[in-house]
């Protein structure tokens, strides 16, 4: 099993490296931000490694953080999400945006990435919204991104969001905070609710 490789960049694909590792070189498939935060051809690298092993293949997947490895595998737990539609959304969304996506039931973000239809993007926000949080690392301290504005969060978290920037809170701030809010919340959470829990995490 590899975890983890450190070794010279050799070669660079459309979605994949070759990583030359003291002579060998290892074939790592990665999503387009991964690829794009490598570096160039001859420069060091180290990847967070998936191994997966078919009774045809043996495939590595390389990631630049163990918390994206760890994205990669619970998207994999949704039905209809197989190891290329878990690259595409991690090419779409950074693991904080896919955090708060979630939290905030946000399933028009997710469906952003290519090969994640409407049906599959509920699949993800419904069955992770749960699961999310011990994976979310610094998600909360992300801002989210205008998808917010543009009414694809359900509304009492739209309001909440709102009813706190009216407050004097910056559009980041509020966000994060009935992110947060809505892990305590629970379904169905009015945005009373999501106000009161948001105003308690911004005076912590």
């Amino acid at each position: 099993m590899i975890g983890k490789l450190k070794g010279t960049i050799e070669e660079i694909g459309d979605d994949h490296v070759l990583v030359d590792v003291h002579g060998v070189c290892y074939v790592a498939h990665c999503s387009a931000r991964t690829l794009s935060r490598l570096g160039s051809v001859g420069e060091a690298c180290v990847l967070f490694i998936e191994t997966y092993v078919r009774e045809d293949q043996l495939r590595l997947f390389g990631f630049m953080t163990a918390l994206e490895r760890e994205w990669f595998n619970l998207l994999q737990s949704v039905q209809g999400v197989g190891a290329k539609v878990a690259l595409a959304i991690l090419s779409a969304l950074t693991p904080g945006e896919l955090a708060n996506a979630i939290a905030l039931q946000d399933k028009a973000a997710v469906s952003r990435a290519q090969g994640v239809g409407p049906k599959v993007a509920v699949r993800i926000v419904t069955e992770l919204k749960n699961k999310a949080p011990a994976f979310a690392g610094e998600a909360i301290n992300i801002g989210l991104k205008q998808e917010l504005g543009e009414g694809v969060a359900a509304a009492p978290v739209a309001d909440a969001v709102s009813a706190l920037t009216n407050l004097g809170y910056s559009r980041d701030q509020a966000a994060n905070a009935v992110a947060a809010a809505m892990k305590n919340a629970g379904e169905g959470a009015d945005s009373a609710k999501l106000i009161r829990l948001g105003l308690k995490e911004l005076a912590r």
